[in-house]
């Protein structure tokens, strides 16, 4: 056979790898905050979670990526075809194996930062200093700090919002259902957006702003009082917490959401690279952009499923759990946080992690309750990981593409 034959074959393994590693650690993003508030069991979360990972990677992830994530590094580095298939090997193994570092660690990480990370260690290996993109890269280190803060301020607003209007209230169940249809509204409103302007299907439908906006709150008011009808025919008060029953059915519909949402977008983190591999197997040749064939999106989402499936516990603990104590107020207040965050910073150009986000939100309602209710030592644990996710995924991917290039 072949040695192309061999290099692809090592590719599928490297592109599966990092798949599931984005499942192990990434559906945290989705499912942590319901779990942790008890609104789903981490089993359903891992079915629910897996199914919708797999629909959103092959139905609505992009069939066109680009070859290098985020313009991080010069596309003059692909003009060499040999270069550019050790690289992108390189590049996929060297942000897998950090990320499942993290995960065995049961923190969370950014997918995206390992392989943008992976990405500079392969263009500085390859072409020197002076084809990293340095200000893009500027941009990935202030998502350190944009990503938490902002969800971390949404999370809060919104939690003592509901204690507010509803939980300081007397009868805080009526005071839900008759507010129902404005929480389920506005998570419905950034929902539609997000898929209007986040997700590949979205930008290939190509909406304006003023329709996108204009659709969201027509389906927000319509959903809205639609939910509200379903609640009050299922819902009975009783004197276990109703409100929290409520908000707990709220919270489900919005971590189903991130989960399709993070299939769509994080499979071409694992995929994007393989696709390169892919066409320079077949064709010797690849632009700044390829092409994504089906097969491939569907492989991602099954490689990101199995991910879930077999370690996604370790990080939705460590969100879910460990941070703040979670019910289901602010479980829909960090999911609501964390969409809006990433919706709003998408919309404005500003580079962001769903990662960073959710744990910014969790933290925010649990600032709400008081500092003593957040586990500073695991935040400060996490941080530590987010900052050293860049250097040490560019470095190891240096070293695998230096033991590359001594066999292919």
């Amino acid at each position: 056979m072949p040695s192309e034959f061999y290099v692809l074959i090592i590719g599928y393994i490297f592109g599966f790898y990092m798949a599931w590693n984005i499942g192990a650690n990434d559906v945290a993003n989705s499912m942590a905050s319901a779990v942790g508030a008890k609104a789903i069991t981490i089993r359903q979360a891992i079915f629910i979670a897996g199914i919708l990972n797999i629909v959103g990677a092959t139905f609505i992830g992009t069939h066109v990526t680009n070859t290098i994530r985020k313009g991080i590094v010069s596309t003059e580095i692909l003009a060499d075809p040999h270069l550019a298939l050790i690289g992108a090997l390189s590049a996929l193994l060297a942000s897998a194996l950090w990320v499942s570092f993290a995960t065995w660690r049961s923190l969370p990480v950014s997918t995206t930062h390992s392989i943008v990370g992976a990405m500079v260690g392969f263009g500085i290996v390859a072409g020197g200093f002076s084809v990293i993109n340095w200000g893009k890269l500027g941009a990935v280190v202030m998502s350190w700090v944009i990503s938490p803060v902002f969800s971390l301020v949404i999370g809060f607003t919104m939690f003592k919002t509901i204690t507010k209007l509803i939980l300081s209230k007397k009868d805080p169940f009526t005071r839900s259902m008759k507010l129902s249809p404005f929480f389920i509204g506005i998570a419905f409103f950034v929902v539609v957006l997000s898929f209007l302007f986040k997700t590949p299907l979205g930008k290939e439908l190509a909406v304006g702003t003023a329709m996108a906006l204009y659709i969201a709150l027509l389906l927000s008011i319509g959903l809205g009082f639609l939910g509200m009808k379903m609640l009050r025919r299922y819902i009975r008060k009783s004197e276990s917490s109703g409100e929290e029953d409520i908000f707990r059915r709220i919270q489900i519909g919005t971590s189903c959401y991130v989960a399709l949402a993070q299939g769509a977008n994080d499979v071409a983190n694992a995929i994007g690279p393989l696709a390169v591999i892919y066409f320079l197997v077949k064709t010797g040749e690849v632009g700044e952009k390829v092409p994504v064939p089906v097969f491939l999106l569907l492989f991602g989402g099954i490689g990101i499923a199995c991910g879930i499936a077999m370690a996604g516990h370790r990080v939705m603990d460590t969100i879910g759990k460990k941070i703040t104590i979670l019910t289901n107020t602010r479980g829909f207040s960090v999911d609501f946080a964390a969409a809006t965050t990433v919706l709003v910073a998408s919309k404005l150009g500003l580079p962001v992690s769903t990662t960073h986000a959710a744990v910014g939100g969790v933290m925010g309602v649990g600032i709400a309750r008081g500092l003593e209710a957040v586990n500073f030592r695991i935040i400060f644990q996490i941080i530590v990981y987010w900052v050293l996710t860049v250097p040490a995924a560019a470095i190891t991917s240096i070293i695998i593409f230096k033991i590359l290039q001594l066999f292919l």
